[in-house]
């Protein structure tokens, strides 16, 4: 609403974008990226990956180790952060974090799409389901 007060949906995705932003969504991506090498098993055998997939699917897991890395270690870095953090610096430590994510996005997106292609229609469907989601790329 233009000047006016944020509907209910703008309160719900403000509160979404704290929550990853602040330290529980650090903490959170913490917790994935300690948790990557359960969610790769699941997700392989989820797609039921055959052995002819199977070099396009380590090229996946690979993205997703690394980002889940690079997830771990900033998250790690930023819980330390100061709660007196001036806007800048919180504006800084914001802008670095949308930076890596779009980073991590076309890294995974570039392995992801051939193994999509070499996926059959029932794999395609379950990678729709979980690939996306909240830990599916982390």
């Amino acid at each position: 609403m233009p000047g006016g007060m944020p509907g209910a949906g703008d309160m719900s995705m403000m509160g979404m974008m704290r929550m990853m932003m602040g330290r529980d969504g650090m903490s959170m991506m913490g917790a994935m990226a300690r948790h990557v090498e359960g969610r790769l098993a699941f997700l392989k055998t989820e797609l039921k990956i055959t052995d002819a997939q199977l070099p396009l699917w380590n090229a996946v897991a690979d993205a997703i180790r690394a980002n889940a890395k690079t997830m771990g270690d900033m998250a790690g870095g930023m819980m330390g952060g100061s709660d007196t953090a001036t806007l800048p610096d919180k504006l800084a430590v914001r802008e670095k974090m949308m930076s890596a994510h779009l980073e991590a996005l076309r890294k995974f997106k570039a392995v992801v799409d051939p193994l999509y292609a070499a996926l059959s229609d029932e794999q395609k469907k379950t990678a729709d389901e979980l690939l996306i989601g909240p830990m599916g790329m982390m």
